[in-house]
């Protein structure tokens, strides 16, 4: 059909009754924080401007397909049988090539015009006179809005098309500009989140870790010395501060997280590994040497997350403990399973030491269905190695950390 001029066939009641609607969307689509949810405003606002018993907005999914997002109309005219929402156009439907031409269409009867006839779903044959136009704007075709009347009724004129035409493409433009602010929100929310997730990772967590080293060289110094209540109090703060590392820890892995439920968003073994060999570094005054073998990308969420605390618990104990001057990580992927080896030349895990550390990385190892072996001597330093299968998890695995 032609273009017609808005201007000297629409009056101004219509005129204003459109702006008005055009305003709404608009303000709605920019206030929701998803613009999606304004569909059925939408189409509401499109029905009664058209004095239209239904109004319809399909939307294209990537694959091309058209799906009817959001319909509105009057209760009598919307049975049962007859509510389209969710139905699947065809792609050869007069809807869809509207969305992929960006052409408005027109017809008198849905059923007789062999334009609309062979593409007409069920539930939408009860209706005759039939207007379509494209939704979205030139650059971003999202679908298209479609009105309907119940057969023997009024068709619909040159002024309800054009009507519907130019408040299609607002109200797209609406939803476009609005789909461009939340993306830009988001963007700015997760740049804030990953911020705050590396200040508790980089700066707290560091401080807690070198506040519980200070902590265990004072309970050292002070062996013989305290009371038994003191000491218990003591050990019981160090606790708490290994409980409260771990929680940061957590909450900086969530705050990363763009769906903190979802595995798939588990951040990278790989890059925990250098993170923590980096922390421990800075603690130590020199960085310990570290050795990836093998691809760490598949290895199971629930396996990865035993190995980054594993691999915590034995650089703290060297932290802590070992007095090192060198510190080898080995991390080795095989098809056998995950190989986690912590090696330094210090001078062994002292007796006095509390076995918390040790039964931490056994119980690691055995949630993971793997072993955990630890040998040490005042000579040849700590050897910590920390293995586990890649195979589906069992309870019933026999596993344990032997200390040598």
């Amino acid at each position: 059909m032609g273009s017609y001029s808005l201007v000297h066939d629409m009056d101004s009641s219509l005129a204003r009754r459109m702006l008005a609607a055009s305003t709404e969307i608009t303000r709605a689509a920019l206030s929701a924080e998803d613009p999606d949810a304004v569909l059925p405003l939408v189409v509401r606002r499109a029905a009664e401007l058209a004095e239209a018993d239904l109004g319809v907005v399909t939307v294209r999914a990537d694959d091309g397909r058209l799906t009817v997002e959001a319909a509105y109309g009057a209760p009598s005219a919307i049975g049962p049988l007859a509510d389209p929402v969710g139905t699947v156009l065809s792609s050869r439907s007069a809807a869809a090539r509207v969305a992929r031409s960006g052409v408005p269409v027109v017809v008198d009867d849905l059923i007789d015009d062999p334009l609309t006839a062979p593409y007409v779903p069920a539930a939408l044959r009860v209706y005759g006179p039939f207007a379509v136009a494209p939704f979205g704007t030139r650059e971003r075709r999202l679908g298209a809005l479609a009105v309907y009347r119940r057969r023997g009724a009024s068709t619909f004129t040159r002024v309800a098309v054009d009507v519907l035409t130019s408040f299609a493409a607002q109200a797209g433009l609406a939803l476009v500009l609005a789909e461009g602010s939340t993306a830009r929100q988001r963007i700015a929310v997760y740049q804030e989140r990953e911020r705050i997730a590396r200040d508790l990772h980089d700066v707290i967590v560091q401080r807690l870790y070198a506040t519980g080293v200070q902590l265990e060289v004072l309970e050292r110094r002070l062996s013989g010395q305290l009371t038994p209540a003191d000491s218990a109090r003591l050990s019981e703060t160090m606790e708490q501060i290994d409980q409260a590392i771990a929680e940061v820890r957590a909450t900086a892995r969530t705050l990363r997280s763009a769906d903190p439920e979802t595995p798939d968003h588990a951040p990278a073994l790989d890059d925990s590994m250098r993170s923590e060999v980096q922390i421990a570094g800075e603690l130590m005054g020199r960085p310990p040497r570290l050795e990836i073998e093998g691809d760490l990308s598949d290895v199971p969420v629930q396996v990865a997350d035993h190995a980054r605390a594993a691999l915590r618990e034995a650089l703290s104990n060297v932290v802590r403990h070992a007095g090192a001057k060198t510190v080898l990580v080995r991390v080795r992927r095989s098809d056998a399973g995950l190989l986690l080896q912590v090696v330094d030349d210090g001078c062994g895990i002292p007796r006095d030491v509390s076995k918390r550390g040790l039964r931490n990385l056994e119980e690691r190892a055995v949630a993971a269905g793997g072993r955990c072996v630890i040998t040490s001597s005042p000579d040849s330093g700590t050897t910590v190695t920390w293995e586990v299968p890649l195979t589906r998890l069992s309870a019933n695995h026999s596993g344990g950390c032997d200390p040598g």
